[in-house]
């Protein structure tokens, strides 16, 4: 009997229920086949937002741009609309000086302690808040009887728009976690900001003439109800812990305050007239009361330790100087166009359209131009352009060709167009998420300070002794305006590691 040879099979397995059949040996596993990502896109790009979480976005940053907007118009506006105001309520030069100063010196004090209630809050509440109290006030103003209550009314303008600043710059963060549409989003926040600065005057030159420079406070109201309506769509924003530290905001209010009342008065009165003098030891001793309050604090409202971390310190730097650039370049050219040259209000908002389209273009260029070349440099060219500007402003006088004052007037709508989008983003990137609304405060704190003592510096310099446009006063605040720009210029080539 032959024997049959048995095919070699595996070992039996149990069959499968049902049919007697073997289960198949597993497969060995394989790796998973990597995605492919579409051509043209980075490894790193962000995952896609739904349609809805898109639209939320959008709507979050239009209204943090709105309420942006409106406080930074009021501050151009408002400078065209002086020389109406002063025939209407009279003050002099010192009153109009305090109608733009208490509005700005305001924004710069109340900013430290509002980007810590930005946090304490929660942006969308604290961003409401001051939009509400920003329109009342704008309303006060409109309905002010005499430069006293206008004055007060711009005080409490300027509490409200220190609360809408920062709130508005979180929100902003919040809605962007990746940082390169943050980037994006904080370069069209501040395009806004800057675009409004530069078609204020226009606004408010043609509000002036057609309807009265009650009508520049009144185009807040509509403004700030479209903003409240939109941000019933904006998420619930976290709220984060942040000291409200009373003694160090009073005593920022009360070194602000005497400094400004003494570079102001101090043109008027003489600068050793004893409230002057009285006011600048206000100033200092207010100002080492609150670095002592400071370091004490255990949650102090300025963190000092942050300001020892060079890309911190410097764009705060930076800010201050291209802020006191440009707000006292709009001052000036306001009371130069209008005293020195005769324009109505129209016309000398138009002379500040050219401007406006420049700075727009600026504001679009300076991300792109970053990214090339670096933050530092986008920097320090804009603030060199700055520097040029005040140069190119010296020879301006009552005759000269109004071709060639625009001309002269592009390095002024340059330069800061140029720098302060890479000065923010350069900030929000140096500190961390829960500190983004503490140190949008302290940026915008110490641009307004510098707006502001730059309007009290040129208008101490302005008013001749006649009470008339002093030319020789104007070329020595240019002057003095310069040095400090290139000096913050210097500070920022050598101080920020290269990008």
């Amino acid at each position: 009997m032959t024997a049959t040879r048995r095919p070699l099979s595996p070992p039996p397995v149990a069959p499968a229920r049902g049919r007697d059949a073997r289960a198949p040996e597993p497969l060995p596993r394989q790796p998973a086949p990597l995605a492919r990502r579409p051509e043209g896109t980075r490894p790193d790009a962000p995952p896609a937002l739904t349609p809805r979480a898109a639209r939320r976005r959008g709507v979050e940053l239009i209204a943090a741009l709105l309420g942006f907007t409106v406080i930074t118009i009021d501050v151009s506006a408002v400078n065209i609309a002086l020389p109406a105001i002063r025939g209407s309520l009279s003050g002099g030069m010192t009153g109009l000086q305090w109608v733009v100063d208490a509005y700005t010196l305001m924004f710069a004090a109340l900013m430290l302690s509002a980007g810590a209630l930005a946090d304490r809050a929660g942006a969308r509440r604290a961003y409401a808040w001051g939009v509400a109290l920003f329109t009342l006030a704008s309303l006060a103003c409109a309905l002010a009887p005499g430069i006293g209550v206008l004055v007060a009314a711009r005080v409490a303008q300027g509490g409200a728009a220190a609360v809408v600043m920062p709130a508005s710059l979180a929100l902003v963060r919040q809605a962007y976690e990746d940082a390169r549409a943050r980037a994006r989003a904080i370069a069209l926040w501040t395009v806004g900001g800057s675009v409004a600065m530069a078609a204020g005057p226009v606004l408010g030159g043609l509000l002036t003439d057609v309807a009265g420079w009650r009508s520049v406070f009144l185009l807040n109201l509509p403004v700030g109800a479209v903003v409240l309506g939109l941000l019933v769509r904006v998420e619930r924003s976290p709220r984060r812990p942040a000291a409200l530290d009373a003694a160090g905001q009073l005593t920022a209010v009360l070194a602000l305050a005497g400094l400004a009342f003494a570079v102001i008065e101090g043109g008027h009165l003489g600068w050793t007239a004893a409230p002057v003098l009285a006011a600048g030891a206000l100033a200092v001793a207010s100002g080492w009361a609150f670095y002592a309050a400071e370091v004490r604090q255990a949650r102090p409202m300025v963190p000092l330790g942050m300001l020892t971390d060079r890309r911190v310190a410097v764009p705060l730097a930076a800010g201050f100087a291209v802020n006191a650039a440009f707000y006292g370049g709009i001052f000036l050219l306001g009371l130069y166009y209008q005293q020195l040259r005769g324009m109505s209000g129209t016309e000398a908002g138009l002379m500040f359209v050219p401007m406006s389209a420049v700075v727009t273009a600026s504001n679009l260029v300076s991300p792109r131009l970053a990214e090339r070349i670096g933050r530092r440099q986008v920097i320090v060219v804009g603030q060199l352009v700055f520097a040029g500007a005040m140069a190119a402003m010296l020879p301006l006088a009552a005759h000269t060709p109004v071709w060639l004052v625009l001309v002269l007037l592009l390095p002024l709508s340059t330069g800061g167009a140029l720098a302060v989008p890479a000065v923010t983003a350069l900030l929000m990137d140096a500190v961390p998420a829960e500190r983004a609304g503490t140190a949008s405060g302290l940026l915008n704190a110490l641009r307004q300070t510098g707006g502001a003592l730059a309007v009290a510096l040129f208008g101490s310099l302005l008013a001749g002794g006649d009470g008339g446009f002093s030319l020789p006063g104007m070329r020595i605040g240019l002057l003095a305006v310069a040095v400090v720009v290139l000096a913050t210029a210097a500070v920022t080539r050598f101080l920020l590691p290269r990008d």
